[in-house]
């Protein structure tokens, strides 16, 4: 990613943020050390480190992935924070390192500024 995010990549990052589900994905994903899998069946194979299907698990209780945990990983990976790549009968995710950068670059740009786009002053 860019230095400067543009407003519209922000915006759909803030955007699949904004479910409370992806969060949740999202924020497994962070605490994770690597990359995750799922098989195509839906069970659950580790690669090098927690699986899709942890995730899952993670987030519903499930043991299997379903079409909800899919779309909202399909979503997330649409706005640029993760990373998917299919791995034989498995697809690993991972977090978008160069995304948090970019939108930790953002939210520091433009945090401290007033309405008018003046730099506020910090206490």
């Amino acid at each position: 990613m860019d230095e400067a995010l543009p407003a519209a990549a922000a915006s759909a990052m803030f955007r699949a943020l904004g479910d409370p589900t992806r969060l949740r994905i999202f924020e497994f994903l962070c605490e994770c050390c690597c990359p995750v899998a799922l098989e195509e069946s839906g069970d659950v194979r580790p690669v090098s480190g927690p699986t899709v299907g942890d995730v899952c698990c993670h987030v519903t209780g499930a043991d299997q992935i379903n079409s909800t945990i899919s779309h909202h990983l399909k979503e997330l990976r649409l706005a640029g924070l993760i990373t998917t790549e299919r791995r034989g009968k498995n697809m690993v995710c991972g977090v978008n390192h160069a995304a948090v950068v970019a939108l930790r670059n953002y939210l520091a740009a433009h945090g401290l500024r007033t309405e008018d786009g003046a730099k506020r002053r910090c206490c």
